[in-house]
């Protein structure tokens, strides 16, 4: 069975305001999938991550829901590139993985989700990050091409 990684950041990255402090995303990751869904809304948590290049997410989550594929979950232990990756958590279909296109005009408008529209501090939060901080993180990215909400759980917009 294949298994396909994806990393969440343990700091805020270069370039951000609060570079270098811990993001909490493995703390907020465990509450996200293990909170049910009526209580969700009750506490931070990191129910889904935002990535580029959402043809190669979209092939690959497609495996895991056909249950061909896992999802490994994992952070740096240090620095990133140069220490060891702890995992995180296994995610499989009967979690729910998922993917959805993200469509942003900027980073002021509502988001385009499955041709619905989603205020960005909602976005932003269940991604596990203030509004403020969320768009720190994403100012650089390129709008001009969808991004991919991969969902650790059966949560959609």
């Amino acid at each position: 069975m294949k298994t396909y990684v994806i990393m969440l950041s343990e700091k805020f990255p270069k370039g951000h305001k609060k570079a270098g402090i811990t993001t909490g995303f493995a703390k907020l990751l465990d509450i996200g999938i293990n909170t049910p869904a009526y209580a969700l809304h009750l506490r931070k948590r990191k129910i889904h991550t935002i990535r580029a290049n959402y043809p190669l997410w979209e092939q690959r989550i497609s495996e895991i829901q056909a249950g061909r594929a896992v999802l490994s979950v994992r952070q740096w232990e240090g620095k990133p590139y140069r220490s060891k990756q702890v995992e995180i958590r296994i995610l499989t279909a009967k979690d729910g993985v998922g993917i959805q296109m993200l469509k942003m005009i900027d980073l002021f408008r509502p988001a385009i989700i499955n041709g619905n529209k989603v205020e960005l501090p909602v976005l932003a939060a269940n991604d596990g990050l203030s509004f403020n901080d969320w768009y720190e993180w994403f100012k650089a990215y390129d709008l001009n091409k969808p991004l991919a909400i991969i969902h650790f759980s059966e949560f959609r917009y």
